[in-house]
């Protein structure tokens, strides 16, 4: 419960230095409301409201905030996160956690919320309790094709790495993928790469290459600690690519890899190399980069 405690208090000081009054004093009286009657009602109607008081403005969050939110829960990134977006997750955590009543007003809410109500429940996954018996939720969310909904599952949240086993993972990575999202955003996405999602990667850049088409850089990320001839042949396609980023990460793949004609791929590469062993490429520069190519 300390937690909790100390989650309100960090959205509270939050959203007091960037709401308006109007909008804080409405967030207060709803918030006692909610306590004082327990009524999924009462919850329904102020989670639907709080748009008409709170912006889907980002929040500029500081550093201090940053370092506070992952203190209290361990890997809670809010700072993709809006005012409505941290509004309602206030009211959601003022909701009585009887386990029942819970279960029955959340999955209500998750079913019948608009895309914003979503996004906000999805973001907030860390941040709930009964926290193993929501994965079959955060995996059916992941079938979404509304980038909003599973951006706000699949990035900048620690539920997925925590939670998902390895086929689901494997699938939410691939999903990222498809959609070309930013896979630097997907939190242990190191931690948790494996044999059976590098072959994964590799198949997919294969039919993309065979319909014409370009491949994410950031995908090799996955290949990069199981490389084998496949890998090799792959990676030595994407270094004869025209596209600096591609052979960027091409390079960045093959750097941990010390078989002699990874080693070989990489000469000829070395103002890259350099680069790369001085900080100044990265997959976050690489994925931050496609992003801003995409437009």
């Amino acid at each position: 419960m300390q937690t909790q405690t100390d989650l309100l208090a960090f959205f509270k000081e939050v959203l007091s230095s960037r709401a308006e009054l109007k909008a804080l004093d409405w967030l207060h009286t709803q918030t006692e409301k909610i306590i004082a009657e327990a009524s999924p009602i009462k919850f329904f109607l102020a989670f639907s409201q709080a748009s008409r008081f709170f912006k889907k403005e980002k929040m500029v969050l500081n550093q201090q905030e940053i370092d506070r939110a992952a203190s209290l829960v361990a890997g809670f990134d809010p700072g993709h996160w809006d005012l409505l977006q941290t509004a309602r997750t206030y009211l959601l955590l003022h909701f009585p956690q009887e386990k029942e009543r819970w279960f029955t007003a959340i999955n209500q809410l998750f079913e019948t919320g608009d895309l914003y109500e979503q996004q906000a429940l999805y973001a907030a996954l860390p941040l709930m309790p009964f926290q193993e018996e929501l994965l079959p939720r955060a995996i059916d969310g992941c079938r979404t094709n509304m980038t909003l909904i599973f951006d706000a599952i699949a990035l900048n949240n620690p539920y997925p790495s925590n939670y998902f086993p390895e086929a689901n993972w494997n699938q939410l990575v691939l999903k990222s993928i498809f959609m070309q999202r930013p896979l630097y955003r997907i939190q242990q996405l190191d931690e948790r790469r494996n044999p059976a999602l590098a072959a994964i990667a590799s198949d997919f850049a294969h039919e993309r290459w065979a319909a014409g088409r370009e491949v994410m850089p950031e995908l090799w990320r996955l290949v990069a600690p199981f490389i084998n001839e496949k890998f090799i042949a792959d990676l030595k396609k994407v270094l004869a690519s025209n596209d600096q980023l591609e052979i960027e990460a091409g390079l960045l793949a093959l750097i941990g890899c010390h078989s002699e004609e990874a080693k070989q791929l990489l000469q000829g590469h070395n103002e890259e190399v350099m680069a790369i062993e001085y900080g100044e490429i990265t997959w976050e520069k690489i994925g931050r980069d496609f992003q801003e190519k995409r437009g």
